[in-house]
């Protein structure tokens, strides 16, 4: 963080401190967050960097009048380190250091404790609620986000244009989607199901836009009801002829300023809110309303996450497209990067032209992660003018990324050596390799968890005394996020089990602070298997993400037979696949990148 920035994050903190002392106030709490709970939200929305100069994609902080503290996990300790101002902020592991026990350290009784209900899920509240009671403080709802008041240049709320998704790649009617999880509200007396994911409704609608930055998705509300009528609450500049038309007349559409009373008109009625999920202004509005609240996921987040056989096929082809971008990439780098003229954000923008290049790239599924040697070592590194390195000989480059296509959305992660690697960063390697094979090769029986089978990655790495700070998987949406829910693998226990046509990454890694971040990133999808001799049925994962693992990191001594097998494989389907697709000079390239073992 430079001094200007300080000085800014300190002179907001001040102005903040100010509002709340004139409004009787002893705190208040910035979740990085909007209404919907996206991940990746839009410029409006992000309160937390601009008070704080923090901008992961997963934060808190908390400012009262005498200190203030920023709660982020594993994936971002080194970035926050770097980008806050430690005279200001206290810097707290949220898992490690829970924000409760802050809380019940720094706040004393008597004390109110203000938050925007719109930007906390009733779960979230809950957590806050009960730390607050156990000091005899009060934590209490604002109607307007004091971080609002005090942003004088706050960007508007996007109002990007809605599209219809056709069937072609959703294999599925949205009349359909809408007529199966309303029997699903019908079966359990349910009226009506309030969703506020972004995602949700652009999969039950087959609706996409382009409101939230890498993710097609718009930001809407929408309400649906037992008889598979939908009212949507969008800007109507948003919606075009072609829109009107895709929707029918089983869908209205209103201005989002509708959406609460709307809600508030919900008297008597039992409405389905997904209290992890759905904005504790919500659940306000529903108990006065008189509304009989039934608190369960939101119904289509499961159903989202099973990808039919339509969107599995795209998957394969946007991965297959993807492949040969990836492939042109990783061929010129072994031709250029021993120059010693290639920077982070030139590789970044050199690796985007070449999946442009498709004329089928609709965006960037994130903002490209292009580590070099230590940086490579931040988790979810995000490459500036100011942290921008060379490529240098004897060093690690990490680069994930991804794309937006209309068939699908991919996220790809490999670590390549520039120049000889050391025996160290090859021994690091290849247990990161071990742990990915492990998992990618594991049969499963249905009913699994995701944090049942993390093991798998992590063993060979725990066997050295070492670890990684993140999950090793998350889901991926169809032409949406490229992270879904419910599912995931990860240490921390989870109920969601891997269903058939679920799509996952299998990313383990290791990162050595100051030195090097090695991680390798496949997407899977869960699919059924067929084993002789089996007594029930059984799972395993389909690997859709095509390119070559640097064959320079691998100590061969290190794998087994059976997995020295699956590396060979696993190339050899590689070269089969993208080789036809790519110039003479990558083949020529792929064919050694790819050569057995």
């Amino acid at each position: 963080m430079t001094p200007d920035q300080m000085t800014r994050s300190a002179d907001r903190v001040a102005t903040l401190r100010t509002l709340m002392t004139a409004k009787n106030l002893h705190g208040f709490v910035i979740p990085r967050a909007d209404e919907h709970q996206s991940e990746y939200v839009p410029p409006y929305a992000e309160r937390l960097a601009w008070l704080t100069g923090f901008t992961g994609s997963a934060g808190m902080a908390i400012v009262l009048v005498d200190r203030a503290a920023i709660f982020t996990d594993g994936r971002y300790m080194i970035q926050i380190g770097n980008q806050i101002d430690s005279s200001v902020f206290e810097v707290r592991h949220i898992i490690n250091e829970p924000l409760s026990g802050w809380l019940r350290e720094a706040l004393n009784a008597g004390c109110s404790l203000a938050y925007d209900p719109w930007l906390h899920t009733e779960e979230g509240v809950k957590k806050l609620r009960t730390a607050c009671e156990a000091v005899g403080a009060a934590l209490v709802p604002v109607d307007e986000n004091l971080v609002d008041r005090i942003w004088e240049d706050q960007p508007p709320r996007p109002i990007g244009a809605i599209e219809p998704h056709p069937i072609e790649f959703s294999g599925e009617a949205s009349a359909d989607k809408r007529t199966r999880i309303a029997r699903l509200l019908v079966d359990d007396g349910i009226d009506a199901a309030v969703l506020t994911l972004s995602d949700s409704i652009a999969w039950l609608l087959n609706i996409r836009g382009s409101d939230v930055p890498r993710t097609p998705s718009p930001l809407s509300f929408a309400i649906l009801y037992a008889d598979a009528t939908v009212d949507l609450f969008a800007a109507p500049s948003k919606l075009n002829d072609s829109v009107k038309v895709h929707f029918g007349d089983s869908v209205a559409v209103a201005a989002p300023e509708a959406f609460a009373p709307t809600v508030s008109s919900l008297t008597g009625r039992t409405v389905l809110a997904d209290p992890a999920n759905v904005a504790d202004r919500i659940f306000q509005l529903l108990t006065d309303a008189g509304a009989v609240i039934n608190r369960q996921a939101d119904p289509c987040q499961l159903p989202k996450a099973c990808k039919n056989e339509v969107e599995l096929m795209g998957a394969r082809e946007a991965h297959l497209r993807d492949g040969v971008a990836l492939t042109r990439f990783l061929a010129w780098l072994a031709r250029e990067a021993s120059k010693g003229k290639i920077d982070e954000i030139g590789a970044a923008d050199r690796l985007e032209q070449f999946r442009r290049e498709s004329d089928l790239l609709r965006d960037l599924s994130f903002d490209t992660i292009s580590g070099a040697g230590p940086n490579g070592a931040i988790v979810h590194y995000r490459v500036t003018p100011e942290t921008n390195r060379k490529l240098e000989t004897g060093s690690l480059y990490l680069v994930d990324s991804g794309g937006q296509y209309p068939d699908g959305t991919t996220d790809v992660t490999r670590t390549i050596a520039i120049g000889p690697p050391t025996a160290e960063m090859q021994q690091h390697f290849t247990l990161v390799l071990k742990g990915h094979i492990a998992l990618g090769s594991a049969y499963f029986p249905v009913g699994t968890t995701g944090s049942q089978v993390d093991v798998l990655a992590r063993r060979a790495l725990w066997e050295k005394g070492l670890d990684y700070d993140h999950g090793t998987g998350h889901g991926v949406g169809s032409y949406l996020g490229v992270h879904e829910g419910p599912q995931r693998i990860s240490k921390t226990p989870d109920s969601v089990a891997l269903k058939p046509g679920m799509i996952v990454s299998n990313e383990p890694g290791y990162y050595r602070t100051g030195k090097y971040g090695i991680r390798i990133e496949n997407l899977v999808a869960v699919r059924e298997v067929e084993i002789e001799g089996a007594e029930k049925l059984m799972l395993g994962f389909e690997t859709l993400t095509l390119a070559p693992i640097d064959r320079a990191l691998i100590d061969i001594d290190l794998l087994a037979d059976p997995e020295r097998t699956w590396v060979d494989d696993y190339h050899a389907m590689v070269r089969n696949k993208i080789g036809p697709l790519v110039d003479v000079e990558t083949r020529m390239w792929l064919d050694q990148a790819t050569a057995p073992l």
